[in-house]
This record gives C-alpha cells, sequence and structure tokens, in this order.
C-alpha cells in the first residue's frame, strides 16, 4: 500500500512478490507526479521483490532527471541487496528502520 504527502511516497504493509506488482506500478505514477523521496518505514514483511521495485523507482526517478530519496529501509533488504551485490546501487545516506 502506498500514500503521498507532499513529495514524499510512503509504502506501507508488505511487499513481496504476491503484490508488488501493484505498488510498483502506484510507485511509477507518483514518481512522474513529483514524488522526490520515499519511506520504507511502513513495511512489514518484505522479499527480493522490494528491492526490485525499490532500483526499478530509483531508475525511472533518474529517467525523468532526477534522483530518490530513500528513508526507513527495512530490516533485511541491505542483506538481500549483498546477496544480490547490487548493495552499491542503495543510497548511502538512506536510514535503516529501527
Amino acid at each position: 500500500m502506498t500514500h503521498r504527502e507532499g513529495d514524499r511516497l510512503f509504502v506501507s504493509g508488505p511487499v513481496t512478490l504476491a503484490n508488488v506488482a501493484g505498488v510498483l506500478e502506484a510507485g511509477y505514477a507518483q514518481i512522474r507526479e513529483g514524488a522526490a523521496a520515499v519511506d520504507l518505514g511502513g513495511v512489514t514483511d518484505l522479499d527480493s521483490s522490494l528491492l526490485a521495485m525499490l532500483l526499478a523507482w530509483r531508475r525511472e526517478a533518474r529517467r525523468l532527471g532526477r534522483d530518490l530519496e530513500v528513508a526507513n529501509l527495512p530490516h533485511g533488504l541491505d542483506t538481500l541487496a549483498r546477496l544480490y551485490g547490487v548493495v552499491e546501487l542503495l543510497p548511502s545516506d538512506a536510514s535503516p528502520a529501527h
């Protein structure tokens, strides 16, 4: 599930293979409409789909000539990124959720 407040897109609930397509498309729409940041602090369950989605959103923002700030990376996302060898593609300044 996503909702937007100002230029920040909030993602909450599970983001897994079962629902990632809908979340991905909702995020694309928000990024195209000007969302400049995404907050993942409300994500409750995840798999590698979340990592793929986040990287796709960042690519879309770059395609539009912008960067996408990311905050509150869920616990485990960094581990998945390391496992897949893409940790350098995650924002280095994104604060992990506690």
